[in-house]
């Protein structure tokens, strides 16, 4: 659970976390976490807004007023980089949907008009819907890194060490069990990092109906 985690971060009270993207952005800048290796999965992935097929919808700014669909907080395509991309719009109601599919269901049912998730997510889920096809209204141009094994800062600095030695040394096998590439740098999060950080005041007001998703100052 993101929210969960998220909390448990910003308290640290983790002293090695597996995130995703999203989550490891706001460890590092945050909570001084320190990324160790990458996570296996999705190296590059993209931010999409999807609506249906035949929605009227063409743009970006025609979503003012409407329902949307987001992620969970924590998520880098499912929620801060689209609240990013829809920045000074209002919105009638943001939902939070628990997975990608939900999003995707939530769209096919007409009970939201359109719903953020990632470019994989999208192709991996859009062929359970037989009688829905979905269109990419908005894809983000920035490439999103995977996600990274973190090192809680309370974590002293010669064990931080021993562990990360004994991450990189495990066999492929093991490796390939828990999900890390050993041996491997750790992702680069700086402009998710900024986007994060830009995005969290609006955050704050997100919940709202209607949502306004500006909060000043904010500068892009």
């Amino acid at each position: 659970n993101e929210r969960r985690a998220l909390t448990l971060i910003k308290q640290s009270k983790l002293s090695i976390v597996f995130a995703p993207p999203g989550l490891a952005a706001i460890a590092i800048a945050e909570a001084q976490y320190i990324p160790v290796l990458p996570l296996e999965g999705v190296t590059k992935s993209r931010s999409v807004i999807v609506v249906e097929l035949d929605s009227p919808i063409q743009d970006l700014t025609e979503l003012a007023g409407k329902v949307i669909a987001l992620g969970q907080p924590g998520s880098a395509t499912g929620y801060y980089l689209p609240i990013y991309n829809l920045y000074g719009l209002t919105l009638a109601e943001v939902r939070f949907a628990p997975t990608p599919k939900q999003v995707l269901e939530w769209i096919a049912s007409e009970e939201v008009v359109a719903g953020a998730l990632s470019l994989e997510e999208l192709e991996r889920y859009r062929l359970g819907f037989s009688q829905t096809r979905f269109r990419i209204l908005y894809i983000d141009s920035h490439k999103i890194p995977s996600g990274s094994i973190l090192i809680g800062p309370t974590v002293e600095r010669n064990l931080q060490q021993e562990i990360h030695k004994a991450l990189e040394s495990a066999s492929s096998s093991m490796a390939a069990s828990v999900g890390y590439i050993p041996n491997a740098k750790a992702p680069d999060y700086d402009y998710l990092i900024d986007v994060v950080q830009k995005v969290r005041p609006i955050a704050e007001r997100i919940q709202e109906k209607p949502a306004p998703l500006y909060s000043l100052p904010f500068e892009l």
